[in-house]
């Protein structure tokens, strides 16, 4: 992830490259199940490609993922700050529901569509959805985004040698689940695909998105967390992410919030502000102290009018006399 992204880019990135995977995604399996019947390689497929060209066109922006389980993984792998994942998750929502609810207008479109009846590309289980028991579902969708978050961490580890390569790996990996899992579960492996859609396909899958929100978080978890364990870490984790809770402010380090703000405000002083300068020394904004001006070089004795002996800085230096910083 590239570090000169603005908030307002990622924000940006993550709004519509969650948006296209839901939309395309969703979209596939909607119009193949109302054209020819529904098309299990052609969803998988969707899905996978709309990653594979997301994390291609948005990676070097917000590292694209698309996914609240993917930066719950992240933060817990020591790739991001967890101070960055509501920013990340509130952005996937927008992008996921924006989809469905575009969706929701556009089947519309098919005289006489019931949502109710056709569904909406919504994740179901039990005897409600596709009759697949709840255990076996929460399990399934568990060890699914496990998977599928452990590839996302490997292939973007920084001792990888084909870093170039690591949308295509994860996009394949998104297929290959679903392919493994669409008659089970629709495939979640992605809280805000599951809301995105789910929320305006009726009242059962309402009631069922606790299940496609707990399940892929929870795989997340055991991904971001046994990944630096078995593996370790390819750099030095992100300062604020991973299991160690920072310092509150006020009581030892600082919070990257008040590390960033020091940082800009010293930085903007130090260009802007005139200088302080009192006898001999400067004030270093930047650093909040006083340093000693650099001596300027005196002329040779028969040059100078003055008949006192100059004093070089080497000889002040050996003489133990140093100037004193301003009161």
């Amino acid at each position: 992830m590239a570090e000169t992204s603005s908030t307002r880019e990622k924000i940006a990135a993550e709004v519509i490259g969650t948006f296209v995977l839901v939309f395309f995604g969703c979209g596939t399996a909607i119009m193949t199940s109302v054209s020819t019947g529904f098309d299990y390689v052609a969803t998988a497929l969707a899905f996978g490609l709309t990653v594979l060209v997301g994390a291609y066109a948005f990676g070097r922006v917000s590292g694209a993922h698309f996914n609240p389980a993917v930066s719950v993984g992240a933060a817990l792998g020591g790739r991001m700050a967890w101070h960055q994942v509501p920013l990340y998750v509130g952005s996937q929502l927008v992008g996921a529901l924006t989809a469905g609810l575009l969706l929701f207008i556009l089947v519309h479109g098919f005289d006489g569509y019931d949502v109710g009846t056709s569904g909406l590309a919504q994740n179901s289980f039990g005897e409600d959805g596709t009759g697949y028991a709840v255990w076996a579902a929460f399990l399934l969708e568990l060890l699914l985004t496990a998977v599928f978050v452990w590839v996302i961490l490997a292939v973007t580890d920084s001792r990888n040698e084909h870093p170039a390569l690591a949308p295509a790996a994860i996009g394949l990996a998104l297929a290959m689940v679903h392919l493994a899992s669409i008659g089970a579960t629709g495939t979640s492996v992605n809280p805000a695909r599951s809301i995105g859609v789910g929320v305006f396909a009726g009242s059962t899958p309402v009631i069922q998105l606790w299940l496609f929100i707990l399940a892929p978080l929870a795989g997340a978890a055991i991904a971001g967390i046994t990944y630096p364990a078995l593996f370790g870490h390819g750099s030095d984790p992100v300062p604020g992410s991973g299991l160690r809770r920072p310092a509150a402010p006020g009581y030892g380090a600082p919070d990257q919030f008040q590390q960033e703000w020091n940082q800009e405000a010293a930085a903007t002083a130090a260009a802007t502000l005139e200088p302080i300068i009192q006898d001999g020394w400067q004030w270093d904004y930047a650093a909040q102290e006083w340093k000693l001006l650099e001596q300027t070089p005196q002329p040779p004795a028969e040059e100078t009018t003055s008949t006192a002996t100059a004093v070089t800085p080497a000889e002040d230096e050996d003489s133990g006399a140093h100037p004193t910083p301003p009161q």
